[in-house]
């Protein structure tokens, strides 16, 4: 692994005109992931964690979606300010996607070998015949049974499950350099979890990247070598993995990881964070997370913690941070 990042990301700013009115669902982030590296962007739903991992590469609908300010520089450039025809060339190739909702992500009118091919034989010099072999043995490779039928049937014939092992697998066939991946394994058995795993480490010892965006630490712990925590769309905390799981700083990221079960653990002892994600549209004053913290003074009700550095590689942004901990 070099020390030249594969993708950063800087001051992102992300927005939404709606009938409501205007929000933003991601402020001011910045982060980056490393050759052959696993980050993982971890935290509640309604956080910007989607919306982030869609601006990566400018898949959010523009309108309503509009990117603020912000860089993401990939391959030496700058995707935000790059001509759609170059991104088209990157997407699926250089830089792909495994999308939340699977069958939202796949065409309805095609069948899955015909996707599949499609996409092989628009970044690859491939003939028909071999795009089709290829594309059959991936779908083998993602513990799809029966996958030279498979090709042949459409995205409604299959199962959740499946459908999501369609897109992993055209994710992960062309071998690009990031590979980020939203939610990738929740319809999927623990076993074909495994074994999608596997691949993906496998991947990785070609220096793929991987961005990972999930609320299950469990998946974190396995798959991850840092980890950056979101709220109401701001990155909280981040660092190597060692130092989110055993030296947690931010009152958020201890909430997240005292509400995961552990072996032996008495079900009375399990906590939960309270209250919800705050709707964009009324953050309250100060810092974001104030009105579910338990640590929470009056400076946080007042004024924005900024984001900084605790210890080697280890930042965040809290006022109290290192209360307790």
């Amino acid at each position: 692994m070099t020390d030249e990042p594969v993708i950063q990301i800087k001051s992102l700013r992300v927005g939404f005109e709606t009938d409501e009115g205007y929000f933003r669902a991601v402020d001011d982030i910045s982060f980056h992931v490393g050759r052959g590296e696993s980050v993982g962007l971890v935290g509640e739903s309604g956080c910007g964690k989607s919306v982030t991992a869609l601006s990566l590469t400018r898949l959010i609908p523009s309108p309503p979606g509009r990117i603020e300010t912000g860089s993401v520089v990939f391959g030496g450039r700058d995707l935000l300010a790059a001509a759609p025809r170059d991104l088209r060339q990157i997407r699926g190739a250089s830089i792909s996607m495994i999308f939340q909702e699977p069958l939202s992500a796949l065409s309805p009118l095609h069948r899955i070998g015909r996707q599949m091919v499609e996409g092989i034989r628009f970044h690859r010099d491939m003939p028909k015949k071999e795009a089709w072999a290829f594309a059959s043995s991936w779908l083998s490779k993602v513990g799809i049974p029966d996958a030279g039928e498979r090709m042949h049937a459409y995205p409604f014939q299959l199962s959740g499950g499946m459908q999501q092992r369609v897109m992993i697998a055209m994710a992960l066939m062309l071998r690009p350099s990031l590979i980020i991946a939203d939610e990738p394994t929740t319809a999927l058995d623990v076993t074909t979890q495994a074994q999608i795993f596997a691949l993906i480490r496998g991947m990785k010892q070609n220096d793929t990247a991987l961005l990972l965006i999930t609320h299950d630490m469990g998946v974190v712990w396995e798959m991850c070598d840092r980890v950056a925590v979101m709220y109401a769309s701001k990155i909280v905390e981040s660092g190597l993995l060692d130092d989110i799981f055993s030296r947690p700083a931010h009152p958020y990221t201890i909430g997240l990881l005292s509400a995961i079960p552990k072996p032996g653990m008495e079900k009375k002892t399990l906590s939960a964070i309270p209250g919800q994600v705050p709707s964009p549209f009324g953050y309250p004053p100060g810092c974001n997370f104030q009105d579910r913290c338990p640590r929470a003074s009056d400076e946080c009700r007042m004024a924005e913690p900024e984001f900084q550095e605790i210890g080697p590689g280890h930042n965040v942004a809290c006022f109290n941070a290192e209360r307790g901990v």
